[in-house]
């Protein structure tokens, strides 16, 4: 199995970068986990609380579940891999059968904060958009899929988005084995991705 990493702040266009590759493969070798699925169980802390917590800081991930998840598909074994509610701020309680593929990718903006899911990964993949870009991006999804309102997104992206992706994110870039700028069709960039997985699996 190989296992691809790939990371960028918020709206960088990590998503059409996964697109990109899962394009390019063919169907039913590539399975992705998305580290959204692994934020902290919250359901003791009322829907107030849960408002309040930085979703942005490494601790509000549960990556001991995400690595063990990936070992366990590293053997072969099927996972259940949590749903989570952005509008609940919560994990849902239902989960999605995932199985093993040749290769799985895993994609969040914190995945290449912590030393040990970082070993586990064989390709890493830092994507690097501007920061208005990444900001408008984040306006557009939030208020039509995540039902927040204008000054909710702005005053979270001024108090922790900003600040979380220059301490956490942006240094992780020192890691990545591939930096794909911006989010336009990079075919240069998903070529040479493309290329080292079919080196790799053949």
């Amino acid at each position: 199995m190989l296992i691809i990493g790939i990371a960028g702040g918020t709206g960088c266009g990590k998503t059409t970068v996964v697109n990109q590759i899962l394009n390019e493969l063919p169907e039913g070798e590539v399975g992705v986990i998305s580290q959204d699925s692994y934020y902290k169980d919250t359901s003791k802390l009322s829907f107030d609380e849960r408002k309040k917590i930085n979703f942005d800081h490494p601790r509000s991930i549960d990556f001991k579940l995400l690595r063990k998840h990936l070992s366990e598909l590293k053997k072969g074994h099927a996972i259940e891999q949590p749903v989570y509610s952005f509008v609940e701020h919560n994990r849902t309680g239902d989960t999605i059968t995932t199985q093993p593929r040749k290769v799985m990718i895993v994609e969040g903006i914190l995945i290449l904060s912590k030393l040990k899911l970082r070993d586990m990964f064989d390709i890493k993949i830092f994507v690097h958009a501007d920061s208005d870009e990444r900001l408008i991006r984040r306006l557009k999804r939030d208020i039509s899929e995540r039902g927040r309102d204008i000054n909710e997104v702005l005053i979270r992206y001024q108090t922790t988005l900003k600040p979380m992706h220059q301490q956490f994110i942006e240094p992780m870039k020192e890691y990545a084995d591939i930096i794909i700028p911006n989010n336009k069709y990079n075919t240069v960039a998903v070529n040479i991705v493309k290329t080292i997985i079919n080196e790799r699996l053949s």
